[in-house]
């Protein structure tokens, strides 16, 4: 006879019932709650560099450790946005009632988060290696319209997928889904 009780071994993200029909939000309405989690980001910013500038006795930006502080905070994001993912949703999309799963409609596992994360560099690291590539100085001006460009580009290339997902999501097996849609 079968047991009622989950396995010992079981996850929660095992226990969930796998997504059906829920519906994928609008490219706009993500990429303004994409904009709202910059604004929160920047609260994690400064406390990583308040951290990092203390504990490392940094005297200004222009400081030799500065590749460090950049990789540093490049760990922050990735155990934020990892942490939050494996969760389902950070707080700019709890907001804006956005939610991600994976391929079978689950609450992706930390591995799969921790991937989405560095797919998604994708958004900034094309420009950012094409700038550093030119042979002649950029204005900042310059890098902000070749940025802004950019991450509209690849924006709209989601319209290019059957189901309008961004390209990072496709290749970490993973999706955003309107939460309001989801089974409770």
């Amino acid at each position: 006879m079968p047991s009622l009780h989950p396995r010992a071994s079981s996850s929660p993200a095992d226990l969930q019932p796998p997504l059906t029909a829920a519906g994928t939000p609008g490219i706009w309405r993500r990429m303004a709650c994409w904009l709202y989690e910059g604004l929160l980001l920047f609260a994690v910013v400064f406390v990583a560099g308040w951290l990092f500038s203390t504990l490392g006795q940094m005297r200004d930006a222009m400081d030799t450790r500065r590749p460090l502080f950049q990789a540093f905070l490049f760990v922050v994001f990735g155990i934020y946005f990892t942490v939050f993912w494996s969760r389902g949703q950070t707080l700019a999309m709890k907001t804006w009632k956005l939610r991600l799963v994976d391929r079978q409609g689950r609450t992706p596992s930390q591995g799969r988060a921790l991937v989405r994360y560095l797919l998604s560099w994708v958004w900034f690291l094309p420009p950012l290696a094409a700038i550093h590539a030119l042979p002649f100085k950029v204005s900042g001006g310059e890098v902000t319209v070749l940025l802004t460009g950019w991450v509209l580009v690849w924006a709209l290339l989601a319209r290019f997928h059957p189901q309008q997902q961004f390209w990072h999501d496709v290749w970490a097996g993973t999706r955003i889904v309107d939460a309001t849609s989801l089974p409770r």
